[in-house]
């Protein structure tokens, strides 16, 4: 499972993805072996992250304060790259659950994600130095999105800093790196909490612990209707036609507008891919990446129908201000038409949480017409 929730902030804007021969060329072997602390602020608050690596087992520490829905917010992952295994708790909070995931594109590298910061054509503006860092500067044109700047360490080949500045607006900061240690973190730092390395119970190997009362608090029904979708069914589901509809925790209220969505039906055989949405002004979202797509159009009164889709796939929402979503899920068929529900504590804030549940039985079962 891949899953994520962020928000998109109106001022700030998502830049395009690249391979720039600008910021790749001579860069040195990347080092599997560091800590990294860095801010920013494409999110909308400022968020402090410190990265832990040792060889192929990375930590990402994310903490956001308040303002933000729900109050201040911190998230550890942990990532097994040979694995291709992701854990995801807070560290805070030991009742809630310890999601598990698979790594299927970028995990968050600091050493390997500058590609993905300017657009084609960047020109060199001079060199300066940050926290210590010797960086040379590049800048790119983005038309009616403005101007983007990247500081680019010359040793590592790392952005120490990116900055945005939106047509007839002030610079806005998206990320600082302020601190790099390039020596093994400690074992601590890289060590998982005992709830991620439970043991699930034999008679449902793929549902987390305490997954019951988790779908019995989102839906207000019975956890035996309903299957959580980004574990693995176990077994091949079979074919159906999936029916996927968005609906408003416990009073299972349809949500038939306000947001869009992009499914990448391809993932099996696509070499990890990278999926990005940048935004208007307005906070309408393009998607791109692997073969992600939007399909908000062949939505019919709140209801998408997906005819036979593999037995992995990827979903992207986008609900604007109210944040962003996404999801790897796993087909599972109880009928020739099987519903899948988004289901969302609040429309308003995506953070405050949300679910992807197969309903196998019970009132939400029956696809609408």
């Amino acid at each position: 499972m891949s899953m994520r929730v962020v928000f998109w902030c109106g001022a700030v804007l998502a830049l395009p993805a690249m391979r720039g021969a600008g910021l790749r060329a001579q860069s040195p072997a990347e080092p599997t072996a560091y800590t990294v602390r860095s801010t920013n602020t494409m999110a909308g608050p400022t968020t402090t992250t410190v990265t832990y690596r040792m060889g192929s087992k990375a930590v990402v520490d994310s903490s956001t304060p308040a303002p933000v829905a729900g109050g201040a917010m911190r998230i550890h992952t942990y990532f097994d790259l040979e694995k291709k295994v992701s854990y995801t708790w807070d560290p805070a909070n030991d009742a809630v659950l310890c999601e598990k995931g698979s790594v299927t594109g970028d995990w968050g590298d600091p050493f390997t994600s500058p590609g993905d910061v300017l657009g084609e054509g960047a020109k060199p503006m001079g060199a300066e130095t940050i926290h210590g860092f010797s960086t040379r500067i590049l800048e790119a044109q983005l038309g009616s999105n403005g101007t983007a700047r990247a500081w680019v360490d010359t040793k590592t080949n790392m952005v120490v800093k990116a900055q945005l500045t939106p047509p007839g607006g002030a610079p806005l900061t998206l990320l600082e790196v302020t601190s790099v240690d390039l020596t093994p973190p400690p074992a601590s730092a890289l060590a998982l909490p005992a709830r991620c390395t439970a043991p699930p119970a034999p008679e449902a190997e793929h549902r987390m612990p305490d997954v019951d009362q988790t779908i019995a608090a989102y839906t207000g029904g019975k956890p035996t209707d309903y299957e959580d979708a980004i574990y693995p069914a176990g077994v091949n589901s079979g074919s159906c036609t999936v029916v996927l509809r968005v609906v408003k925790a416990v009073s299972m209220e349809p949500i038939a507008s306000g947001f869009q969505i992009a499914l990448d039906l391809n993932i099996a055989t696509e070499p990890a891919p990278h999926y990005q949405e940048s935004f208007s002004q307005d906070g309408h979202a393009t998607f791109s990446g692997g073969g992600l797509h939007e399909v908000t159009g062949e939505m019919r009164n709140g209801v998408l129908r997906i005819k036979d889709p593999p037995e992995k796939f990827h979903v992207e929402t986008s609900f604007g201000s109210a944040g962003q979503a996404s999801a790897d899920l796993y087909r599972q068929c109880f009928g020739p038409e099987t519903v899948l529900l988004f289901v969302i504590k609040n429309p308003a804030s995506l953070v405050d949480g949300t679910e992807w549940l197969w309903a196998k039985s019970g009132p939400y079962a029956t696809a609408p017409q």
